[in-house]
């Protein structure tokens, strides 16, 4: 298994627990010390500060030091790590329904007698934006 797998397996892993998805939810709005993110939860500030420090094992969350205040930060680049594995399986799967999509209209096409209609095709990630 090479690094790049162990990284992504530990940070799927990571987000399989409904507290750490939270968690990277509430951090995606801004940084939070670990008594803020305990907030919405009726867990220890314990139980949360194992969570954070499984995120930061998978390497989703950094920690830093302010005077006494030890802020956690999300690592937007793990995210993107994530995301990018994911849309590259997603568009595999897309292409292949495309191709599907292709053929059972041509099918439906010869049986009524009409010209078959181009596939419709899926807008690319620059367009969504």
């Amino acid at each position: 298994m090479s690094d790049r797998d162990d990284r992504l397996d530990r940070a799927f892993l990571a987000l399989a627990d409904p507290v750490r998805r939270a968690i990277i939810a509430r951090l995606s709005r801004g940084p939070a010390g670990v008594n803020d993110l305990a907030a919405p939860f009726d867990i220890s500030l314990q139980a949360v500060s194992r969570h954070v420090g499984v995120l930061e094992q998978a390497g989703l969350v950094t920690r830093t030091r302010e005077a006494q205040r030890r802020p956690v930060h999300l690592a937007p680049e793990r995210l993107e790590e994530l995301t990018a594995w994911i849309d590259r399986h997603r568009l595999v799967h897309e292409q292949q329904f495309r191709a599907l999509d292709s053929v059972l209209t041509q099918l439906s096409g010869d049986q009524s007698g009409e010209a078959p209609a181009p596939p419709a095709q899926s807008p690319s990630r620059e367009e969504e934006k």
